[in-house]
């Protein structure tokens, strides 16, 4: 009887700080995955510009950074590489900021303007679960991105594949 109680307070003492002392929480990567998409975009730079983005995202594994590049076609074409570190607000979906460089050139405008300039892309992408369908929407801000001046603004989403 007495290695009976011995035996019992002994699992009971390491259940207890097998549970409280060594465990740890599992930490989750939201939207995790890369992906590549098309959409929509309106841009205004020099009134309202309409046409379609090829948008692409490149997620390092546990980290939260990730590279993104998007294609704008309209009148004019524009590329618009950036890192952007990513927030991630839950299982399925993750808030962004961005920064990098929009690649654009000609005499019309493109959505985010028509020469190279710094950019700003805040934006927020959510995987459909269960899928390997991901839903984005950004913004693109364009300093001094035209070539009389002048800042650009422009909103664009769609649904991407994720790989």
């Amino acid at each position: 009887m007495k290695r009976l109680k011995y035996l019992i307070s002994v699992l009971l003492a390491s259940s207890f700080l097998s549970l409280s002392q060594f465990s740890q929480p599992a930490h989750a990567q939201a939207a995790y995955g890369s992906y590549v998409g098309v959409g929509p975009a309106i841009g205004f730079a020099d009134g309202a510009e309409i046409g379609g983005v090829v948008a692409f995202r490149y997620k390092l594994l546990e980290t939260p950074v990730s590279f993104r590049a998007q294609a704008f076609l309209a009148n004019n074409i524009a590329i618009v590489p950036t890192v952007s570190y990513d927030f991630p607000l839950n299982w399925q979906t993750d808030a962004y900021i961005g920064a990098g460089l929009i690649f654009a050139g000609g005499d019309t405008p493109s959505p985010v303007g028509n020469k190279i300039s710094f950019a700003l892309q805040p934006g927020i992408d959510y995987v459909v679960p269960n899928s390997n369908t991901v839903l984005f929407g950004n913004a693109i801000i364009g300093f001094d991105a035209l070539r009389d001046g002048g800042t650009t603004f422009s909103l664009q989403g769609g649904v991407g594949l994720r790989f």
